[in-house]
């Protein structure tokens, strides 16, 4: 894509949006920085990269008038700007992105200018839980088969810091959410893969309709022959399969059942199913991942990878020497006889379930954070037999606890940090116990992400070390 002289605005002056800056600099693309936040000034933006020196920067209510003005100028008129690139953080229903694409500039999100200027073969793999673990996964392997292989995306690393480095040869395995899938055009991955969908964002997406839409909306450019890798003990999955297969390739998995074809989880051994013949992938036995849901996030990484030519003999190597990410059931230290299990990832209620199936020990879980309008019903169903007290934080812990109690479950401590939270476990729990942070949710409220939340654990734990 020639971007040399387009004047772009990038909203958002995060991770994605300065990269999202610096390849449009890099370009040659008119660019001007644009954030609605009060708190920001100039000079810390500018600071982020020598090449952003002199760049306009428009911050706060006054940026936003700004830009506001500039559009209402253009609207018998050219638009302000040739196109403008919203980071995920950045809400799509703002009144200042409606004043943008009524002044009939074209409005993308950070993975579709990166699309455009990326080459090579692309996987994309969303759902609401075990993108990350997908993703870092389908990366490992893809690198021991093809020599130029790129994991970008929702994982930390922006699509485009790294798309200009792309060549035809080049593999890319990338994390969308939905936050990113808002403000696709043009994006076609080569294999697509939505690994499950249960309620998240919806003080975002508002409905369930609408996220189970944007979701799905993955697949809206993919071509003919191309693969849509889904899960199938996902009912909504599982129905949109059914209406894409007249033109897709679609893959399905299943922890549950056997398939005629496709991947599937019986016994301790995950096979394929191909059009003529079973064979045996890995048995689970072999992997370092604990749990029937990162079995399922094994089946979609091996049938994304596979799709894309890697032979299953090279997937098996990498399925059985590969670790849990970090944040994701991340065993961090066993102290005094107590395991530690970080799990700051579990930003909602169905990926905090899944850390407390996990579990093989009595556990104390410290759950408990921002509010994204989750209920909490389900996950505290899965306490039974497995949770021996629940240690709440964080804005959400009064809603939490309410909810605890309307179930029978009243083994609840509030404690007002995450400091207070470790040290209460530790002071109470008894050796052949665990101590798992599966806070159901999101980090906003105390944590600048979730990432810091679970470095901090990790910190406070092993603090304890003698």
């Amino acid at each position: 894509m020639d971007l040399k002289g387009k004047k772009v605005l990038v909203a958002g002056t995060g991770v994605s949006g300065i990269a999202s800056a610096l390849l449009l600099l890099d370009a040659g693309a008119d660019t001007i920085l644009y954030d609605g936040s009060e708190k920001l000034c100039a000079e810390d933006i500018h600071a982020k990269s020598e090449k952003l020196s002199g760049v306009p920067v428009l911050l706060g209510t006054a940026g936003t008038e700004q830009i506001c003005r500039e559009c209402h100028k253009a609207t018998q008129g050219k638009a302000p700007f040739d196109f403008v690139v919203l980071s995920p953080g950045v809400p799509v229903d703002l009144p200042v992105v409606k004043t943008l694409k009524e002044s009939g500039a074209a409005v993308w999100g950070e993975i579709e200018l990166a699309y455009r200027c990326a080459k090579g073969r692309l996987a994309a793999i969303t759902g609401t839980n075990g993108k990350t673990t997908t993703t870092a996964l389908a990366g490992e392997i893809l690198k021991s088969y093809f020599a130029d292989v790129k994991v970008v995306g929702n994982i930390g690393i922006p699509y485009t810091s790294l798309a200009a480095q792309m060549t035809d040869d080049t593999v890319t395995a990338a994390e969308i959410s939905s936050f990113q899938l808002e403000t696709a055009d043009t994006f076609c991955p080569d294999v697509s893969a939505i690994l499950n969908i249960t309620p998240d964002h919806l003080n975002r997406h508002h409905t369930m309709e609408c996220y189970i839409a944007v979701k799905e909306s993955i697949t809206k450019n993919q071509k003919p022959g191309q693969v849509c890798v889904l899960n199938y003990e996902d009912e909504a999955l599982r129905a949109f399969g059914e209406t894409i297969s007249d033109h897709l390739n679609v893959i399905y998995f299943s922890s549950k059942q056997r398939l005629e074809r496709g991947m599937y989880l019986e016994g301790n051994c995950i096979y394929w199913a191909g059009e003529n013949e079973v064979k045996a992938v890995v048995d689970t036995g072999e992997l370092n991942l604990l749990g029937t849901h990162n079995y399922e996030n094994v089946m979609a990484a091996a049938a994304v990878t596979h799709s894309l030519g890697v032979p299953f003999e090279k997937i098996r190597e990498v399925l059985k020497t590969f670790r849990a990410v970090a944040h994701r059931i991340e065993y961090v230290e066993e102290i005094a006889g107590v395991r530690y299990y970080n799990d700051s990832k579990a930003t909602n209620p169905d990926a905090a379930i899944q850390g407390i199936r996990a579990m093989e020990r009595p556990t104390w879980l410290i759950g408990g954070g921002y509010d994204k309008q989750s209920g909490y019903g389900e996950w505290i169903d899965a306490f039974e037999g497995k949770v021996e007290k629940l240690v709440l934080i964080g804005a959400t812990k009064e809603k939490i606890a309410n909810e605890a109690a309307e179930k029978g479950f009243t083994d609840v401590v509030m404690c007002e940090s995450l400091e207070e939270a470790v040290a209460y476990c530790h002071s109470h729990a008894r050796e052949g116990d665990a101590v798992l942070l599966s806070p159901a949710c999101a980090s906003w409220d105390m944590f600048a992400n979730y990432e810091k939340r679970g470095d901090l654990f990790k910190e406070l734990v092993r603090g304890y070390r003698q």
